[in-house]
């Protein structure tokens, strides 16, 4: 089953897609990535999904990659004595450490953490930004604020700290229960919410150890501080536009989404547009003509991956979201001036062999007008230097890695496939034809640009490129 588009489509696990039929009605509507969402749900449930994931891989013979999304370290307000209060404009507000129910004047703030990081002129936003409070002082015990705008606040109400560091851990307890769990289950990336610093990253990576590729989700206003140094440090990035919508204005948050995507096409790193994307056909069955443009707009931009959330999740048409999200992609990728825009935003390649060998793969698939890139791969380095170069061939990725194969289905124009190692430019030659072939990306008397290292198994050594024409099989 060959996809007829190169960005790729992540659709979220939920009471809506938990069923066998659903979930491959979701495949072969075009999800390439299924994400479980590790904020809902129990282990349970997502070791039964996980099942039904690889029963329908083995069952259609194509390589699904799995995303759990750990929720992080999630700050909330404590309860109200009448489980909901009316906070009004100017009036002060305190969050404290009392684990007392609170009222209209106050409320427990279980984070001690927080007291240290905040000071007077920033801002605490709660309940997804709907009750703003300025902070007046704050001292060991206590935030005394003063409340922005009116409004009722809830029982476990989130907090959002915008102008500020926390220094808190990207993992929390629950997480490294989670992130334990998804690895023994053989996920093949594992999201990190609330990234602030690359530390974020590597102390998860450290965890991770190899065995899925690590995503930041990208949240926090101070991220983009560190931008680029979180980036290298990842192995994929999110716009996680939920969050980050909140704590920045909104008319900042598309070009913040187009910086983080520049960012991640400069340095190879798979990037994902994220949030509300499709979000009226969690109860329609279409989208609004702006929700087609926002997914429209990120495919232009040369997203890896469009993802789909409460829509596949837990809305009315998840099948119906995802043949939707598909056909918008497909409409754009037709579209000329997508590729004269994927051209006009082409990084320089790096100063390594690999990008080298990749950038010429590019130019070369142009010249010679080769109908498909192969790229061989163990690690999924190759495959990943040929996506950052975004040709216009689709890039058929041959590996002896199930594992890696799995992972680049979330890769921009990569055709993951698994077959046995090769030893010899000879045979590399042949298998790569007969791969394309096979496939449906050729036919007899095209031309195919072929981007290997030789030693052949020994991952980090692209140097070798050749040109190909399929004879008859």
């Amino acid at each position: 089953m060959r996809r007829e588009r190169k960005a790729k489509i992540v659709a979220t696990l939920g009471p809506a897609s938990s069923e066998r039929s659903t979930i491959k009605a979701l495949f072969e509507a075009g999800a390439d990535v299924f994400r479980f969402n590790f904020s809902h749900g129990s282990h349970a449930d997502h070791q039964r999904r996980h099942g039904i994931v690889r029963d329908i891989e083995q069952e259609l013979g194509r390589p699904i990659a799995i995303l759990a999304d750990l929720q992080g370290p999630k700050l909330r307000i404590g309860q109200f004595s009448g489980g909901k209060v009316n906070v009004q404009a100017g009036a002060e507000f305190v969050l404290d450490q009392n684990p007392d129910q609170g009222d209209a004047t106050r409320v427990c703030l279980p984070h001690p953490e927080l007291f240290a990081a905040v000071t007077a002129g920033q801002s605490l936003l709660l309940d997804d930004g709907k009750i703003r409070l300025e902070v007046l002082a704050s001292d060991a015990t206590a935030i005394r604020t003063r409340v922005v705008n009116s409004g009722v606040l809830s029982d476990r109400k989130g907090v959002n700290v915008p102008d500020a560091v926390l220094p808190i851990p990207a993992l929390t307890v629950k997480d490294r229960q989670d992130l334990e769990f998804a690895l023994e289950l053989g996920v093949d990336w594992i999201a990190l919410s609330f990234v602030q610093r690359p530390e974020d990253v590597k102390e998860a990576q450290a965890i991770v150890n190899g065995r899925a590729g690590v995503l930041s989700k990208l949240e926090k206003p101070a991220a983009l501080d560190r931008l680029e140094e979180i980036v290298v440090a990842s192995d994929a990035v999110m716009v996680a536009r939920g969050d980050l919508g909140v704590e920045l204005p909104p008319e900042r948050v598309p070009g913040v989404q187009k910086r983080i995507v520049r960012m991640c096409r400069k340095h190879g790193k798979p990037v994902v547009v994220a949030t509300q994307m499709l979000e009226s056909m969690v109860s329609a069955p279409v989208p609004t003509r702006a929700e087609a443009s926002d997914v429209a707009n990120a495919v232009y931009e040369g997203a890896d991956a469009v993802m789909l959330s409460a829509e596949s999740a837990s809305g009315a048409y998840p099948v119906q979201a995802v043949a939707i999200m598909n056909r918008i992609i497909c409409e754009v990728e037709r579209d000329p001036y997508y590729q004269a825009l994927i051209d006009a935003q082409h990084e320089a390649p790096l100063a390594t062999k690999g990008d080298a060998i990749c950038a010429a793969l590019r130019d070369v698939t142009q010249i010679m007008g080769a109908v498909a890139t192969v790229t061989y791969t163990t690690s999924g380095h190759s495959s990943l230097r040929a996506a950052r170069e975004r040709p216009a061939a689709p890039i058929v990725s041959i590996t002896p890695n199930r594992d890696t194969a799995r992972r680049l289905a979330l890769a921009w124009g990569v055709h993951s496939t698994v077959s046995a190692d090769v030893h010899s430019v000879d045979e590399m030659v042949a298998a790569a034809c007969r791969t394309a072939l096979r496939e449906g990306f050729v036919k007899t008397g095209d031309q195919i640009a072929i981007a290997a290292g030789t030693p052949f198994g020994q991952p980090g050594t692209t140097n070798l490129l050749r040109l190909a024409e399929i004879w008859p099989q």
